[in-house]
């Protein structure tokens, strides 16, 4: 756990990690339902982070958070703050599908505590040991550097896709390669 949190005592560090979340998830909820509102509807932003929100949501982004949302309904909000990567797509979703805010922001309310809890109690420690072990190997520092630079590849496949379709060089059910 970071020092500063790991000086607090448990209930305080599990309230400010808590409220951490739920203002997360809040965040998450409100980034898809304002674009979605204003963004996709009525303006098409060239550039900068409302152009990469835009097309994250427009790409189809929070589709698994709603379909997961159509399925289980609110349930599946607080049961998110369990996941990663997920969690995101839910609370985007909750806000593309203009949930009530009320209800959304109470079914937050469970796994944000869940969320805080994990981190209050082992969550910093097991993120802090796998980085441990991993930069202590040279299969681990192989697989670090692996995933860097796959991620930094991707990166740049996706930019050089999307540079080639917007000059109109390419209908968008082009495979680059």
């Amino acid at each position: 756990m970071p020092d500063f949190l790991s000086s607090l005592p448990f209930t305080v560090a599990l309230t400010a990690l808590s409220i951490g979340g739920w203002l997360r998830g809040q965040m998450m909820y409100w980034l898809g339902r304002i674009p979605t509102d204003q963004a996709l509807r009525r303006t098409n932003p060239t550039s900068g982070r409302m152009r990469r929100v835009h097309d994250w949501l427009a790409g189809g982004g929070a589709d698994a958070g709603i379909e997961a949302i159509r399925r289980w309904g609110l349930l599946v909000v607080p049961v998110c703050y369990l996941t990663v990567g997920f969690q995101s797509m839910v609370q985007a979703g909750a806000g593309v599908l203009r949930i009530t805010w009320w209800k959304y922001a109470l079914a937050q309310i469970p796994g944000a505590i869940a969320w805080g809890a994990i981190y209050a109690t082992v969550g910093f420690a097991v993120w802090e040991a796998a980085l441990a072990a991993a930069a202590g190997s040279p299969v681990g520092i192989a697989v670090i550097a692996v995933l860097v630079l796959a991620a930094v590849a991707g990166g740049l496949v996706l930019r050089r896709k999307r540079a080639v379709r917007a000059a109109g060089q390419l209908p968008a059910d082009v495979q680059v390669h």
